[in-house]
């Protein structure tokens, strides 16, 4: 008696090709409930002007005698997270940005505050984040290029600190 059978290698061929297709069925995107890596919180304000930002900057400086550091940079940016969790996290680093300078995070997000950008000299040419030092009069002072600021893969406090001590106001 004579069986319609499938040959061996056809057989595991077809089983193969079957699973195949039904990976390829399956839907690609996560369900709405399945937990995804938390995304990082916003520390630039995608919609403001940056101008407005660093006027305002700019007369509080003038008042307190404080310096303006502008931080250049993007949500997006991993780098600009790790050089804003130091200033907030280490507890020298954030006395002495309180006591010396009023910081300003300027957002360049897809050509966000480009005229911002032009206007100091076209700091983000370096990357990002870039740091520009004004005087109380909006002057900039220096631009920093804080991969120069780097260790490995975070920013040294050391040289944050030193950065922030040789651009502070001498009082």
């Amino acid at each position: 008696m004579k069986t319609n059978s499938i040959p061996h290698g056809t057989a595991s061929i077809a089983a193969t090709a079957s699973c195949l297709l039904l990976l390829l069925s399956l839907p690609t995107a996560l369900p709405a409930d399945t937990p995804t890596k938390p995304a990082r919180p916003a520390i630039y304000d995608e919609s403001t002007d940056g101008g407005k930002q660093i006027e305002d900057a700019l007369a509080r400086a003038k008042k307190e005698n404080k310096r303006v550091l502008l931080m250049f940079g993007a949500n997006w940016c991993g780098w600009c997270h790790r050089l804003h969790k130091l200033f907030e996290s280490d507890a020298k680093i954030t006395a002495k940005l309180k006591q010396d300078f009023v910081v300003v995070m300027i957002d360049v997000n897809k050509g966000h505050n480009a005229d911002i950008n032009q206007r100091y000299g076209n700091p983000t040419q370096f990357g990002l984040p870039v740091l520009v030092v004004l005087d109380a009069a909006g002057k900039a002072l220096m631009t920093q290029d804080t991969d120069k600021l780097e260790e490995g893969d975070h920013h040294d406090a050391a040289k944050v600190m030193a950065f922030l001590n040789e651009w502070a106001p001498k009082k």
